[in-house]
């Protein structure tokens, strides 16, 4: 299998071998593994989680994989100050599988947390993610069968289901739609913490991305358009609106990128500060509400 999987262009092929061993149930289930892997498919589809954070985020076959360099967002989202005597706010746009969001959740403790993203199979794997009760919610559990089953009329009808509830996962409520959009008016102006991991990839770099990402990620989570920061004057744009008096949003992009995101938080109202893992090779721009 090692060789196997070498031949493939595997890096880590001995590694990788281990996990496809440990995770399959049967020889059938590991060749059929394998087979998806040699041909070019993410390692983490294939297994159907990948490692974030400390925590194993579930990653369906077609979802963008959360990448271990936003753990840098993570990190500082978490660590700021927040209001005494009641839960964070925390809202998640661009949300994907959900992992800042759980990764908050988990380094934070009692959250009140809302997911955003425009991809209905994003917010079928946000919702398994987010969900700290598998029966919390009737339109969840729909959802997690109709993920089973691989039904479409399912999918779309728990889909239905789940947005017009706020789907309650848990503590977390995810919606399908579009930034904003979706979420509860009465949120203006409570949001202490919103993060979005937005798309930021320039449109003419996409080609250039590794086949993994290109060819088995969604379009609508890589491309943000000409310079990669459309969506993300999007978010900028109306968040002082959404946040708290002292709230931040805090999102990832390029390092080249920062500064131009960073004029942009403050046409928006919002004082803009960049930080940088070399490390992790991470780009954060915060921009908080006086």
């Amino acid at each position: 299998m090692v060789s196997t999987l070498r031949a493939a262009g595997c890096v880590f092929a001995e590694d990788e071998a281990q996990l496809l061993v440990a995770q399959a149930r049967t020889p059938a289930e590991l060749a059929g593994m394998l087979d998806r892997r040699t041909a070019g498919e993410p390692l983490e589809h294939v297994l159907g989680w990948v490692e974030f954070a400390g925590l194993r985020i579930l990653v369906d076959p077609g979802v963008f994989v959360p990448r271990r360099r936003t753990e840098l967002l993570v990190r500082h989202a978490a660590g700021g100050t927040f209001p005494a005597g009641r839960a964070p706010v925390v809202v998640e746009l661009c949300c994907g599988a959900g992992a800042v969001g759980a990764a908050l959740a988990h380094a934070l403790g009692a959250v009140e947390l809302y997911a955003v993203d425009i991809d209905p199979a994003a917010t079928r794997c946000a919702r398994r993610n987010l969900a700290a009760d598998p029966a919390a919610d009737r339109a969840a559990a729909a959802d997690r069968a109709a993920a089973a089953d691989r039904a479409a009329a399912v999918h779309r009808a728990a889909d239905r289901a789940a947005d017009r509830a706020g789907d309650r996962a848990g503590a977390a409520r995810v919606y399908t739609g579009d930034l904003y959009r979706p979420l509860p008016g009465e949120l203006r102006g409570r949001v202490d913490v919103l993060v979005a991991n937005a798309p930021y990839v320039p449109t003419g770099a996409i080609e250039l991305m590794p086949p993994e990402a290109r060819d088995h990620e969604p379009r609508v989570a890589l491309d943000g358009g000409p310079d990669g920061l459309d969506v993300l004057r999007r978010v900028a744009a109306p968040a002082a609106d959404w946040l708290a008096p002292g709230g931040r949003l805090l999102v990832e992009t390029g390092e080249w990128q920062a500064p131009v995101f960073g004029e942009t938080l403050a046409r928006a109202g919002l004082v803009p500060r960049v930080v940088s893992d070399e490390a992790l090779g991470a780009t954060v721009v915060i921009g908080t509400r006086p």
